[in-house]
């Protein structure tokens, strides 16, 4: 007798079945944290010091030289804040994207919701956030910025749009790689054009008012915005803007979802 073990279906995955395979989803998670951390020299210390560098650069360059305004709140603290968040999104996708690969070995033998892979992709790069958030939270007393705890909460709903817009283009783009593996050489150069249209090194209010709220179609911006309104203390957040962020992070993550789905089934085969 013959047993074969197939796939629910091709469309959707029941979150009964990933609620199922939550261990799986747990142990795939922290054994990419404990790899990520092995025999390393500064360790944890690199998500603090990426983000400072880079901010010190930014700080030079883009407000020194070029004069790039952050209005009243010193221009370091207002880069951090977005690099923050840019780091993990910029991480998080990039690792998502190859997650399919990077498991091969595990994928072509045993059957499990593939999903999982790179939903656990993205939960690594949160110690990395969270430590640099920390310093973030040392920075803003040193540069005379107060702080509420209406600010370090806007930062969960922040998270969680980020979260959910690199599920949906993370999964997109596994399934890519792993069908054309030069995406991998592309998603870099990708992802260093897509700096530049999220406000992380200028303000969304230094764009003339008519292309603004174009720049919400990207999640980050409405991300990053509401982090500096509520935690800076700058401007008033743009309610039409934050929901157009909210819905193109839900679209990215449904089109996202299908794409992977559809194309399920063949990634053993494929790899």
């Amino acid at each position: 007798m013959e047993t074969v073990i197939t796939p629910q279906s091709i469309k959707t995955i029941q979150l009964k079945e990933l609620w199922e395979f939550r261990e799986l989803l747990y142990f795939l998670a922290w054994r990419d944290i404990k790899v990520r951390y092995k025999q390393t020299f500064i360790g944890i210390i690199w998500a603090v010091l990426q983000p400072f560098l880079t901010m010190i650069v930014f700080t030079f360059f883009f407000n020194k030289v070029i004069g790039v305004s952050s209005g009243n709140v010193p221009y370091p603290i207002f880069a951090f804040t977005g690099l923050v968040f840019w780091n993990y999104f910029s991480s998080a996708l990039s690792d998502t994207s190859n997650s399919l690969i990077t498991n091969q070995s595990i994928i072509t033998k045993v059957f499990f919701p593939r999903i999982i892979i790179p939903i656990s992709t993205t939960i690594v790069p949160i110690i990395d956030f969270f430590f640099a958030f920390f310093f973030l939270l040392i920075l803003l007393p040193i540069f005379h910025v107060s702080l509420s705890i209406l600010g370090i909460l806007s930062v969960i709903p922040a998270l969680f749009i980020t979260m959910v817009t690199v599920i949906g283009l993370g999964n997109f783009l596994a399934i890519l790689n792993v069908k054309y593996r030069d995406i991998r050489y592309a998603l870099p150069f990708f992802i260093q054009l897509l700096l530049f249209v999220t406000p992380v090194i200028y303000s969304v209010h230094t764009v003339p008012s008519k292309f603004q709220l174009f720049l919400y179609i990207n999640p980050l911006t409405g991300v990053i915005d509401l982090v500096r309104v509520v935690m800076l203390h700058q401007y008033t957040i743009n309610i039409v803007g934050l929901m157009i962020s909210i819905l193109s992070s839900i679209i990215f993550l449904f089109i996202g979802y299908t794409f992977f789905m559809k194309y399920e089934r063949q990634i053993a085969d494929t790899l």
